[in-house]
């Protein structure tokens, strides 16, 4: 397969070159990740809403449905996904990030296919930062987005917050908000305390793509096996809310 007739490759890269000084932590933003053509048919692929396959997540703090399953996936989605976890796109990465190491998920855990219909929503959370599986370290998280003609009404955009000096368990300022817009892809550190979420969605579906990237774990990263979500504003004070945030943080009981 050749990974440049799915991603522009060159345009991924060269944004890149600024990805450590951006604030709150470091990310970047590629629109047009996609060949067009590409994107159009991955976006054909998605399965229906009420596909009984797909895991349904409704809960206080996480409202989408999404499939990590490789044999659901039609042909384009599946070499799409073989390409973001091939030697020569993670040797790119690499290379230009200068790391020692870097690896695939191929077992998508906790990436794969997102939709989220009107009301979905991911609250402001932590990701995990030890793999469940392989041990290793989650440090990088690549969105591609496949939704068409995405308004700012529609809402749905992943948010970037700092972290909060003061309190651990909640996030501080939201500094960046992104549009999910067709063929806009982002991609982002997660192993620091990267708080971000989803924006609730309003009157149309949004469809994404995540793919996760691994390294070697050192002596000084944080030992998180499980997401840690923060209540809304309006959940502050939910006991039940809360109480289900320390349960679905607790590798025991989530």
């Amino acid at each position: 397969m050749n990974l440049n007739s799915f991603i522009n490759t060159k345009k991924f890269i060269n944004s890149l070159k600024s990805f450590n000084i951006k604030k709150p932590f470091p990310y970047v933003v590629i629109d047009n990740f996609l060949k067009n053509n590409l994107a159009l048919k991955v976006k054909q692929n998605f399965q229906n809403l009420e596909d009984k396959k797909l895991w349904n997540y409704n809960n206080f703090c996480e409202v989408k449905k999404a499939t990590d399953n490789w044999n659901f996936f039609l042909p384009e989605t599946y070499q799409l996904l073989m390409n973001l976890n091939s030697e020569t796109f993670l040797k790119d990465i690499k290379k230009t990030l200068n790391l020692k190491n870097l690896y695939p998920d191929y077992g998508l855990n906790g990436g794969g296919l997102h939709l989220m219909r009107d009301k979905g929503i991911l609250n402001p959370h932590l990701d995990y930062v030890i793999h469940p599986k392989l041990k290793l370290v989650r440090k990088f998280n690549l969105i591609i987005f496949f939704s068409t003609n995405w308004k700012k009404s529609n809402g749905g955009e992943l948010c970037l917050y700092e972290d909060n000096k003061q309190n651990k368990k909640i996030p501080g300022k939201q500094i960046v908000k992104i549009l999910p817009k067709f063929n806009r892809a982002v991609f982002f550190d997660t192993s620091l305390r990267s708080w971000h979420g989803v924006n609730r969605v309003k009157k149309n579906v949004r469809k994404s793509m995540a793919v996760y990237y691994l390294i070697d774990k050192t002596k000084k990263v944080e030992k998180r096996y499980k997401a840690l979500y923060s209540p809304l504003k309006n959940q502050l004070k939910d006991k039940k809310v809360l109480k289900f945030i320390k349960l679905r943080s607790n590798i025991k009981t989530s």
